[in-house]
């Protein structure tokens, strides 16, 4: 089987803050926080944390394990020390040199308990200790929520901006879809982002079918966007895509366990759509520590299918970089 060197320089651009933390940093985080737990048993709280990808999950499902994940993250110390581990553990791990670390803040400030600011400090300050200790670029993206008030995801923006000289690279569109919930309805807020020279990506195309791509290719003009797997559903989709240049962050774990895509089968047949079509891609885990799985694990997986050759992985991976909002 064809391998990619360990030597070979990663860059991975979709990772959630709240699904790459090891649970046993989790655990200790969530005790030295005096948290109560719904249970006592280490393994338990793995279980409760983590996907079995034997049994997978619901997307609904997929979206619930977050609760307990940004609970125990909502302390400026919890996020230091949770933005410090995933950047640490991506280079040890998989040499990644090159990564973008997206959260929402509001998610971590218990109702407002704490200070939106003191929680963006935090985060800063474990993107720059990380920072220090290895030879990593690194990025913060700012989540903006499909299921929250207009004016809380402006307030959202305000701090991605606020902190945009000091860490923070680029917005995005996330959380559970909203009955009330338009992209029309941010046009204006992402044409702002972009004019404070805010990098745009945006969820689409994973719970949601093609018309979502659509819909943000012509209101929201992102990027980048996230997932976008569902495109290759409408041949008129994938013209958009095509011509738009925007590039999609492909997560093949996520979408298996989530049930987005349904065996290799589906997902090869997205890549070869998409690389029919000429639409650039990043492989990217999604959430590495809750989904079990490393950004190395991806590309064997890929490989070992045969969904991708190594020379498409790395022409990705070389796409990754060149997509990075970290310059």
């Amino acid at each position: 089987m064809e391998s990619v060197s360990p030597s070979t320089e990663l860059a991975e651009l979709h990772v959630h803050l709240g699904g790459s933390v090891d649970p046993s940093v989790m655990w200790e985080i969530a005790h030295a926080q005096g948290i109560r737990l719904p249970t006592k048993d280490y393994w338990s709280f793995v279980d409760m944390v983590t996907v079995d990808g034997r049994k997978g999950k619901t997307f609904e499902g997929y979206l619930a394990l977050f609760h307990w994940t940004e609970l125990i993250q909502s302390s400026p110390l919890a996020i230091e020390r949770s933005v410090y581990q995933t950047i640490a553990g991506a280079y040890r791990k998989n040499n990644i040199t090159r990564l973008e670390l997206r959260f929402n803040p509001m998610k971590r400030n218990r109702g407002g308990e704490q200070d939106l600011d003191q929680i963006m400090m935090a985060a800063v300050r474990g993107l720059d200790r990380a920072s220090l200790e290895y030879p990593v670029k690194t990025g913060l993206i700012v989540c903006l929520d499909r299921a929250f008030d207009k004016k809380l995801n402006e307030i959202l923006l305000d701090k991605a901006v606020l902190f945009s000289g000091r860490g923070v690279v680029g917005i995005d569109m996330a959380g559970p879809t909203s009955k009330g919930f338009r992209y029309s309805a941010y046009a204006e807020t992402y044409r702002r982002a972009r004019k404070e020279g805010l990098g745009l990506t945006v969820h689409a195309g994973e719970d949601e079918g093609p018309e979502s791509v659509r819909e943000v290719i012509e209101l929201l003009e992102p990027d980048r966007i996230g997932h976008g797997v569902r495109a290759t559903e409408d041949e008129v989709t994938m013209e958009l895509l095509s011509a738009s240049g925007a590039v999609l962050e492909v997560c093949p774990t996520s979408n298996l366990n989530t049930g987005v895509l349904k065996g290799v089968r589906e997902i090869k047949s997205v890549f070869r759509t998409l690389q029919r079509h000429k639409v650039k891609f990043t492989l990217n885990t999604d959430g590495p520590e809750m989904l079990k799985t490393n950004l190395r694990g991806e590309i064997d997986f890929l490989l070992r299918n045969r969904i991708l050759t190594k020379g498409r992985v790395l022409e990705a991976n070389r796409d990754a970089f060149g997509a990075s909002f970290v310059k």
